[in-house]
């Protein structure tokens, strides 16, 4: 067998093994967002060493020059140290807001009522403006409205003509300007990307992000309607779709599929949908995203309590514990890195929780969850993945080594959840960090073509350099023959490294 002649291409980069042996350690990656407390090149770099695989860049806030320079500082950590970061770009959405308020504030009290109308206007004690033109067309009497992530709800007693209606207070409090609205009982016919939104996925695939996600997404043609921008653009970046509304709960499974990964999005999600049901929606999602092998991300409020402080509560902890049980492939923070006084200290502190829980407990393989679905059209290559990762833990395997080229086998393989350390290689260089997401992956660039028993070489060869396995480690390997044809995984290969 012979070693290909320029194998240092792929090894004489990042050569700092520890630190990127280090970063391996946990299998739940760790989404970090990206705003005024981290956006420096030297801070953005203490959270990837703190345990960050992924950015996430918040379309909600600031402007492009800002987010160039970000992308800028990202790529280079990327190109210069031994990590594999993705880049997450979050649309702001349809987002329903009351607007400018008299006064700046504005007191509800129950049983007031009031006149809510799309009809722009500084807002009083008789009518307050909400952002979206649909109102009068959507809404209908009875159906509750919530103002402020919950904190207010008023209930609608009737529709007055075409951009006004009239509201009554059950649940009063203090409205501020801008503050966000939700339609619990309200089918809407908004459409999932707005105006801004298309501009910013101009913006976004000019820069060839990794990833996107599509915010208050209802049916999987909102997926399908985003996935064909792409695709006119030639574009390669991948789809997360964010579950935050009751419509998205009924279409999951449609959702899940149309979809390249899901975001359980439980801060509007909790305010959509009783909040003592977003322990077991959050449960019920994660199982299903495993099962289909897209990767899921828990955000929202998990390390609040660290905004200001150096710990976090005795409750986020198990959040984040419980996250990593279910099986999620990454948990998010949102404005604990954007804005908060201790960006690093919280991805440290959550990287803990996370290789705590990982080396004391393990519950993924679970056979009824993690099986090959027969239904599937990829279920041969499902069944190999899935056999892949049996023998790997039956045989105490030291690396479990996959090769994709549409990223499919690395997802595949991922859900699986197994106990070896998971290398993927491909030829297609976006997928290297796009894997970032994915449980458990360490990707690698690799584009040979030769043989398979001289590409399984190679990679364990690659693998030996970086100090990732030893002589005498145990590595299973799937790939698939005859290599030229580029077939789906059909092959799997145990080797003692020599």
């Amino acid at each position: 067998m012979k070693k290909i002649k320029d194998i240092s291409k792929y090894t004489h980069l990042h050569m700092d093994n520890e630190a990127a042996k280090a970063h391996a350690i946990k299998r739940t990656k760790i989404v970090a967002t990206v705003g005024p407390s981290c956006n420096t090149y030297e801070m953005l770099l203490k959270l990837v060493k703190a345990g960050a695989n992924v950015f996430r860049l918040n379309f909600s806030h600031g402007n492009y020059e800002e987010k160039v320079e970000i992308i800028k500082q990202i790529r280079r950590i990327i190109e210069e140290e031994p990590y594999n970061i993705a880049i997450l770009a979050d649309l702001q959405g349809p987002k329903l807001r009351v607007g400018e308020l008299e006064n700046g504030s504005l007191l509800l009290k129950p049983g007031d009522e009031l006149i809510f109308s799309s009809v722009k206007q500084i807002g009083t004690h008789e009518k307050i403006y909400v952002s979206y033109p649909n109102l009068c067309k959507d809404i209908s009497p009875g159906e509750r409205i919530f103002l402020d992530d919950g904190k207010m709800e008023v209930q609608v007693q009737k529709i007055l003509n075409d951009h006004e209606i009239k509201i009554s207070v059950t649940l009063g409090g203090t409205l501020l300007p801008k503050k966000g609205v939700n339609l619990p009982d309200t089918t809407l016919s908004m459409p999932s990307l707005t105006e801004k939104d298309l501009a910013d996925l101009d913006f976004i695939l000019d820069q060839k992000l990794d990833w996107v996600a599509l915010s208050f997404v209802r049916r999987s043609i909102d997926i399908a309607e985003l996935k064909e921008i792409i695709r006119k653009r030639n574009g390669k970046t991948k789809v997360i779709a964010k579950i935050e509304m009751p419509e998205a709960i009924k279409n999951l499974r449609d959702i899940i599929l149309a979809s390249d990964a899901v975001m359980i999005a439980r801060g509007d999600l909790g305010v959509e949908i009783p909040v003592e049901h977003v322990p077991v929606v959050q449960k019920d999602i994660i199982r299903k995203c495993m099962r289909r092998a897209k990767p899921v991300i828990v955000a929202t409020q998990m390390m609040e309590s660290m905004m200001d402080r150096t710990k976090p509560n005795r409750s986020e902890v198990t959040d984040v514990a419980t996250a990593v049980l279910e099986g999620a492939d990454a948990v998010m923070l949102s404005a604990e890195t954007a804005t908060g006084s201790y960006p690093e200290l919280v991805v440290e502190t959550m990287s803990k929780i996370i290789q705590h829980m990982e080396s004391t407990v393990y519950e993924y393989n679970r056979d009824d969850i993690l099986a090959p679905q027969p239904h599937s059209p990829s279920y041969l290559s499902d069944a190999i993945c899935y056999s892949a990762c049996k023998i790997a833990q039956d045989a105490n395997a030291d690396a479990l080594i996959g090769m994709t080229q549409s990223g499919y086998t690395g997802f595949m393989l991922s859900s699986y959840r197994p106990k070896s350390k998971l290398f993927v290689f491909s030829k297609e260089r976006t997928l290297i960090n796009q894997l970032a997401l994915s449980w458990g992956v360490r990707a690698f660039y690799y584009a040979e073509e030769e043989s398979f028993d001289d590409i399984i070489f190679d990679q364990i060869e690659i693998l030996k350099e970086r100090g990732f396995i030893k002589k005498g480690d145990v590595a299973v390997s799937t790939g698939s023959t005859p290599v030229a044809l580029h077939l789906n995984t059909n092959t799997i290969k145990i080797t003692r490294v020599e």
